[in-house]
């Protein structure tokens, strides 16, 4: 790979596994790269099967599960086992799961709350020990006070991801978990958080020490240089934009 890091990002408009094709790991987003509003791009099969079993999913997704999502892709032609795709919302609960949290207050889709409760976290409790904010479509104003009641209760309160947005079909924009956050914080402007999602490097560090393989031997493709592309500099991972308007 002729791409170094600290280069400035090669743009394409199309995923080309000829890209990628001396990355001993390929980490790849999701939306705007493979799919868009649950259709996989026309190239994306062609790309999955020319990565291999070097392909991860590295995804901000916080509405699903990786093992629904693996059958959906499935349907897609898009063959990627569960073990390797990293979606933000799961990996959060992983993670305050590893810290010894049990006690949360989950808001979230129902996916993500069966699996919450599978896990052994206690959601209905008056006094939980954290808050985690995922993608929820059904959080509606008259929600938002009772989740800033909590974290007036210094509550420390945990987000999937800062995303405000992510591009949906012909460019559409599809609302995102950040909004919602933005939403909290015009209430509470002072308000802080957490977090796994990109830009924060967990979810690829976590697939280079899953994979044994270094950052400067793998490669990054995402169509968002401030959620994507600052990740990937924070892991030291070489990065890839995928900028579908090139095509247009």
């Amino acid at each position: 790979m002729d791409k170094r890091i600290g280069d400035p990002p090669t743009c394409h408009p199309v995923l080309d596994a000829r890209h990628v094709a001396q990355a001993r790991i390929v980490l790849c987003d999701l939306d705007g790269c493979l799919i868009s509003e649950g259709r996989a791009f026309d190239e994306a099969p062609d790309f999955v099967a020319g990565c291999g079993d070097r392909l991860w999913i590295v995804s901000n997704r916080s509405d699903m599960t990786a093992a629904a999502l693996a059958q959906q892709l499935a349907r897609l032609q898009l063959d990627i086992p569960r073990d390797r795709i990293l979606l933000a919302g799961e990996c959060a609960l992983s993670h305050l799961a590893e810290t010894g949290l049990n006690r949360l207050r989950l808001q979230a889709a129902e996916p993500l709350r069966k699996l919450a409760v599978e896990m052994g976290f206690e959601l209905n409790h008056p006094l939980p020990q954290a808050v985690l904010l995922c993608r929820d479509p059904k959080l509606t104003v008259d929600g938002f006070g009772s989740l800033l009641n909590d974290l007036d209760r210094d509550i420390p309160l945990w987000i999937a991801n800062e995303d405000l947005s992510h591009p949906g079909l012909d460019g559409r924009v599809v609302a995102e978990t950040g909004a919602l956050l933005a939403a909290l914080r015009a209430i509470r402007p002072q308000l802080g958080w957490h977090t796994v999602g990109k830009p924060h490097p967990y979810m690829l560090h976590h697939a280079l020490d899953a994979a044994g393989i270094a950052p400067e031997a793998a490669i990054f493709l995402g169509d968002n240089p401030d959620t994507d592309g600052r990740a990937a500099r924070r892991a030291g991972v070489p990065f890839l934009q995928i900028d579908r308007s090139l095509a247009r």
